[in-house]
């Protein structure tokens, strides 16, 4: 049975992910209480999505209340076998903390080496639903590379599963995700996707009818969003490789304009265009339609298939796409925005 319903309010909210606190990896980290007062001097931000140690917790506990700033989201990822014991105690520790949801990546093989199934995703996501419900703290399941969901037809097999048992599916959309397959010969390799498109079972596009992301709002499943912008066919980030020797594989472009030298592609805003499309519909359809949708966290991060080595500011992108996204918040609410 469903727990109770969890009351949302309709206003959006907008978010910064922890990790995107910085300018680049290789500058000098600031403290914990240094971090804070930047994101509230930004004014840019109503919340922090982080997961923090356990031993961490009082110190972010204490500085979210100096700075009002709530840490209403968190998240981590999973495997499983291994660690759905974990996701309970993170989904607690949420609660805890204040924090109204909880971001799930689940790897798509299985601790003892098989791939999972879409009924084993379903199973894990009403154990760990039932529990987050009751506590107060939501589990969102993400679309996500290196994951489960990264078949992107997968999502809506498992939202059947969950809605055929009379239970909600909550979705984290990070479309950048999506966006930056389009056009892009080896990441449509990846499974099947190329075949899927020529057989008409997907549509990434989002300025095409019917495309993958907007089933997924239209469908009022999304619960969380991450903002981070990439192009259709987004460069590798050839200034990075994994420990086996790859490069990044490029799931961040800036959403300002770098400096000389800052990053290694040469940058176009006009390209951003597509994954603009689907921030500005899912802002459509929430005030719109009766949307679940409350947080939208900005995640601009310093890992190899994102941002790692350049030196283009993270935090400056993430203060402008949140600047960005509450402009068109108020734009479609006929608000004048501020200067």
């Amino acid at each position: 049975m469903e727990g109770p319903p969890i009351k949302l309010t309709e206003e959006l909210k907008i978010g910064i992910a922890n990790r995107g606190v910085l300018h680049h990896n290789n500058e000098k980290p600031v403290s914990l209480e240094e971090w804070f007062k930047e994101v509230q001097q930004s004014r840019a931000f109503d919340y922090v999505d982080k997961t923090p140690s356990k031993d961490d917790f009082d110190e972010y506990k204490r500085l979210s209340e100096k700075y009002n700033l709530p840490i209403l989201c968190s998240g981590w990822f999973y495997q499983l076998g291994k660690d759905e014991s974990l996701i309970l105690e993170h989904l607690k520790l949420g609660s805890e903390l204040g924090s109204k949801y909880h971001n799930i990546q689940i790897f798509w093989h299985h601790f003892d080496g098989h791939a999972i199934t879409d009924q084993e995703i379903a199973d894990v996501y009403f154990k760990v639903s039932d529990y987050g419900e009751k506590i107060g703290c939501l589990p969102c399941f993400e679309i996500h590379i290196n994951m489960w969901s990264e078949n992107f037809l997968r999502i809506n097999a498992v939202a059947e599963i969950v809605r055929n048992a009379g239970r909600v599916f909550r979705m984290t959309l990070d479309h950048s995700h999506v966006v930056f397959k389009m056009d892009n010969e080896e990441e449509l390799k990846m499974f099947g996707l190329s075949e899927q498109l020529k057989n008409n079972e997907i549509i990434l596009d989002p300025f095409v009818q019917g495309n993958i992301s907007e089933i997924w709002i239209n469908q009022g499943i999304v619960y969380l969003m991450h903002a981070r912008s990439v192009i259709p066919n987004n460069p590798k980030n050839i200034k990075a490789m994994h420990p086996d020797g790859s490069i990044g594989r490029g799931v961040q472009y800036p959403f300002i304009k770098p400096l000389a030298g800052q990053y290694h592609s040469e940058w176009c805003e006009e390209k951003l265009d597509p994954w603009k499309k689907v921030v500005k519909n899912m802002i459509e359809y929430h005030y719109s339609h009766d949307s679940p949708l409350e947080c939208i966290s900005t995640e601009f991060i310093p890992a190899p298939d994102y941002g790692e080595n350049n030196t283009y500011s993270l935090f400056d992108n993430a203060v402008g796409c949140a600047k960005w996204i509450k402009s068109e918040i108020n734009i479609h609410k006929g608000v004048e925005n501020e200067s």
